[in-house]
């Protein structure tokens, strides 16, 4: 593929992903902000001790196939197809164990009521199961206009289903037939729209062609959701729902943040990385630009988050999630590191070097143990006034860990690719730079007396209005394409 088209191709790849985002998010948010008015922090919180048991469960159902799929050149109708029958196998006999294993979830929570939550909740990652190989045929294709589309729909349903059964009083229930709504109508929108239709057989000989990249790649996204939920684990377990309902709005709101930010960059890039593979020079070149883009959205994103977190907050519950704001920062912070060791990690995997990213990933996760280890004493602990200290603990530890993994899997990934770890950090700090110059007075308008939604104001127009100008005058290159992707251009 000519420079030109792969170029025009990521840029509409990108603009499409950062519709897809930028709308569910939207969409996501404003349930979210509904849904949090009306029910309790223990609402939540049953809900997040579920999340736990349906990520790993979702694990096993796509076992790491959807990243061989993308990393192999060319898949087959066949191998699609195989993946697809697998998936459905899997996940039919992982909703039997779970829903026979639901009164042990509700004694290691010290809750019944998650019994009948559960044995519901759990059908998601079944309906999910049935619209992956859909999702992973049209990223390969870098058509993702078709996911946007049926992810603005399915939101939407799921969420006036959600917010008309909070109203009505049924709680926690209201989140679990969100959920269902929104991965039944997704799947069913993929499966009516593309028109694919898979092979009424599976290849065991195409499958086993896949374990090799998608047997580390499970292993690596295992070790990942061993990290993300065991703290939920934690805390539901030694404080009860409400800490956990705290914990998980906090999650939630900054994974909105974080994982959508990841997810455009990392979906969008993948696919053309792949492409270039073989092609050494070009392969760096386009490392280096997406070390730039990566780091010219992420620092002024996360910064604004962090340093708007409060008026945030009391503009969407007033001071009802208070507890949330110092946990949703610290995610934050830990998020900036995430994102670029997910980037770093997609450029070892774009040479399919799976066994280096299984090795990155146990690294990653050896550190934050030891964070958790180190930290876990206080997990039960509280303040006068501060029910989550014992978690803010927690979350500085993981903020640490994150930072020290960013900065093997920068050494890794540099080594790797070809790269100088100079190079790395050159293309990151102007960025940084200019995200540093302009914070401070973003703090300053955040302590003037007047309502947050005028400190929230005041800080979104001086902050990204600065960066944008400050960017201009330097003739950002990354810039000017971001620009030219929002304006149709390329």
């Amino acid at each position: 593929m000519e420079d030109s088209e792969l170029k025009l191709r990521t840029a509409r790849s990108v603009k499409w992903n950062a519709i897809d985002r930028l709308s569910s998010q939207a969409l996501y948010g404003l349930t979210g902000v509904v849904l949090a008015n009306l029910l309790t922090p223990d609402d939540f919180g049953l809900v997040g001790a579920l999340l736990i048991f349906q990520a790993f469960a979702s694990l096993l159902v796509d076992s790491g196939f959807s990243y061989a799929l993308i990393q192999r050149r060319s898949p087959t109708r066949l191998d699609y197809s195989s993946v697809l029958w697998f998936n459905m196998l899997i996940s039919l006999a992982v909703y039997i164990a779970l829903f026979a294993s639901a009164p042990v979830i509700a004694d290691i929570f010290h809750d019944d009521r998650l019994i009948p939550l559960s044995r519901v909740m759990f059908l998601t990652f079944m309906l999910n199961a049935s619209s992956i190989v859909q999702v992973n045929r049209l990223t390969k294709q870098m058509n993702v206009r078709p996911i946007a589309v049926a992810n603005v729909l399915s939101l939407t349903a799921a969420g006036v289903t959600g917010v008309v059964l909070a109203l009505q009083g049924f709680g926690a229930w209201a989140l679990v037939w969100q959920s269902i709504v929104n991965t039944g109508m997704k799947s069913a929108i993929l499966w009516v729209s593309t028109g694919w239709t898979p092979l009424m057989r599976m290849s065991w000989a195409s499958l086993r062609g896949f374990f090799a990249v998608g047997g580390s790649m499970m292993f690596s996204s295992t070790l990942n959701t061993v990290f993300q939920y065991i703290y939920s684990f934690f805390i539901g377990n030694r404080l009860g729902m409400a800490p956990l309902g705290y914990y998980t709005q906090s999650d939630k709101w900054s994974k909105m943040g974080v994982m959508s930010l990841q997810q455009t960059l990392t979906s969008s890039f993948l696919p053309a990385l792949s492409d270039v593979q073989n092609d050494h020079g070009r392969f760096r070149r386009l490392c280096s630009k997406m070390n730039r883009m990566t780091a010219y959205l992420t620092f002024p994103l996360m910064a604004g988050l962090i340093l708007a977190a409060a008026p945030i907050f009391h503009t969407l519950f007033q001071d009802k999630w208070d507890a949330s704001i110092a946990l949703f920062q610290l995610l934050l912070v830990r998020g900036i590191f995430t994102i670029h060791t997910a980037i770093y990690n997609h450029y070892i995997l774009a040479l399919g070097r799976s066994r280096l990213i299984m090795a990155m990933e146990t690294a990653r996760d050896g550190l934050a143990l030891a964070a958790l280890l180190a930290t876990l004493p206080f997990v039960a602990m509280t303040a006068p006034g501060d029910p989550v200290y014992g978690i803010r603990v927690m979350l500085w530890g993981q903020a640490g860990a994150a930072a020290a993994s960013w900065l093997v899997t920068l050494i890794t990934s540099a080594r790797a690719c070809g790269m100088s770890i100079r190079g790395y950090i050159t293309d990151l700090l102007p960025y940084l730079a200019l995200t540093a110059a302009i914070s401070p007075l973003l703090v300053y308008l955040g302590t003037l007396p007047v309502h947050a939604a005028a400190q929230l104001s005041m800080q979104a127009v001086a902050g990204l209005g600065l960066y944008f100008l400050a960017n201009a005058a330097l003739r950002s290159r990354i810039q000017a394409d971001v620009v030219a992707f929002v304006r149709g251009k390329l």
